[in-house]
């Protein structure tokens, strides 16, 4: 692979005959590489790529290893900035990259993208790729809080040569805040989406999973509305509104169940005020196919998200999802056909769209039958690496697509594209505006144990 040294990217055929070479993986943690890069290494190995991943010791890398069957290089870091530290990694970064002198280097979540990029940078590794997962800034308590993460972001894309957007709304939201210069060119792959779904992984588990069997066992009757949540239980999520909706309703034939590890103590009381219209597994559940086959529609109430891959697992099991029009929460689903957007923070409209859902039950098997043929035929994992690879190779991304068959289909619905805009009523629709400022989120852009619960922004 030849090796020129890009300062930033110029255009897709700036460098000629590139081939798979070496390409280094980096990531704070290992639980985010668990969730976030899920068959993706074990894939560019296949494509003749040499492929190392550099995280934080912790008890999944030996899962990880095993599963990718990539070199793996334990490198600490912390998650927040430690001027002790974080020095210490930072030269350890610079000496492997020295020793393997990689053709790519992709780095992933905050700390890494610093450190790895800034190594990356002063090693002159040629194809230096960030992968924006999402803004941390976003969630920032305070004014010099959010200035110092926007630093951290800035200067890592300015140190890498190419940037990737897990999606439309992320990018949109990362150039109003002046994260990109002039001369940057951030892409998203496809639909967005930092992996996609496999669909074969989804469809296996769901289909040993007897949906009546689930419900009988949690005790609840045919007739409930079950929402769903699965994921990490905290504010960010927006669970706080979730709890507090369902307060507010005491007497709508609905249960709340809410399956991952409470990171929020304060939310423990309102849970318990629920008494048995909560169904709370207070655990990282290792497989949740049967938390969405129980389940009618998933809510995920956000505040902030890069891509939440969690609505695409739902959507494979027919279910489809409530959510909000935050940064890349809102690319999620189609309003109005695969699901619902409530605006950020707004109780009153998630308590109608839950109502809603309770009252308007037809319409709620149609969009989860919309959800999943939009995940099965927009967020294929191969298409996205391939999009990627196409990065790394200084090919256009919106011209890649990986060999293989059709995604499936359901029976029921014939070849119909579930994303194409479709009668529906206005009650699903009005009131909500998806703020978006670029293009459609289901167009490819011209510049593409549960990953819910393992993956989180490091």
């Amino acid at each position: 692979m030849n090796r020129p040294l890009r300062s930033r990217s110029r255009g897709y055929a700036a460098i000629p005959e590139r081939r798979p070479g070496r390409v280094v993986y980096g990531m704070t943690i290992a639980q985010s590489v668990a969730a976030l890069l899920r068959g993706q290494l074990s894939w560019f190995r296949d494509q003749g790529w040499d492929v190392h991943l550099v995280t934080s010791p912790g008890s999944l890398l030996d899962v990880v290893e095993a599963r990718e069957r990539v070199t793996v290089h334990p490198l600490p870091m912390d998650r927040e900035i430690s001027l002790r530290r974080d020095p210490v990694a930072l030269v350890r970064w610079i000496r492997l990259l020295r020793r393997l002198r990689p053709d790519v280097l992709n780095v992933g979540t905050p700390k890494a993208g610093l450190l790895g990029s800034l190594a990356g940078w002063l090693t002159r590794v040629p194809v230096r790729v960030y992968v924006l997962r999402g803004l941390r800034m976003e969630g920032a308590r305070s004014r010099r809080q959010k200035a110092l993460l926007w630093l951290v972001e800035r200067v890592t894309i300015l140190l890498a040569t190419e940037v990737v957007c897990v999606s439309h709304s992320l990018r949109d939201e990362a150039a109003a805040l002046h994260l990109f210069g002039r001369r940057d060119k951030p892409v998203v792959i496809g639909a967005g989406s930092s992996n996609g779904v496999n669909s074969g992984r989804w469809t296996a588990a769901l289909a040993a999973v007897d949906r009546a069997t689930v419900r009988a066992a949690w005790g609840v009757r045919p007739d409930v509305l079950v929402v769903g949540f699965v994921g990490r239980i905290n504010v960010d999520k927006g669970v706080d509104d979730l709890i507090s909706a369902f307060l507010a309703t005491p007497a709508l034939p609905a249960v709340l169940l809410l399956a991952g590890p409470l990171e929020d103590e304060g939310l423990r009381p309102a849970i318990a005020a629920l008494g048995d219209r909560v169904i709370h597994v207070d655990h990282w559940v290792d497989d949740p196919a049967a938390c969405y086959a129980g389940m009618d529609v998933f809510c995920l109430p956000t505040r902030r998200e890069g891509f939440p891959n969690v609505v695409l697992e739902a959507a494979l099991a027919g279910v489809p999802s409530i959510t909000t029009t935050a940064t890349g929460a809102r690319d999620s689903v189609v309003p109005g056909v695969t699901g619902w957007l409530v605006e950020t923070g707004d109780m009153p409209q998630l308590i109608d769209a839950i109502g809603r859902c309770a009252r308007e039950r037809d319409e709620v098997r149609r969009a989860g039958r919309a959800a999943r043929e939009r995940a099965l035929r927009h967020f294929r994992p191969q298409d996205i690496w391939s999009g990627l690879q196409a990065v790394y190779l200084g090919e256009d991304p919106s011209l890649a697509r990986a060999p293989g068959p059709e995604p499936e289909t359901d029976a029921r619905q014939g070849t119909r594209d579930a994303t194409a805009a479709q009668p529906v009523p206005e009650l699903w629709t009005q009131g909500i505006d998806a703020r978006r400022r670029v293009g459609d989120p289901v167009t490819i852009a011209g510049s593409i144990q549960s990953d819910a619960n393992l993956g989180q922004m490091s």
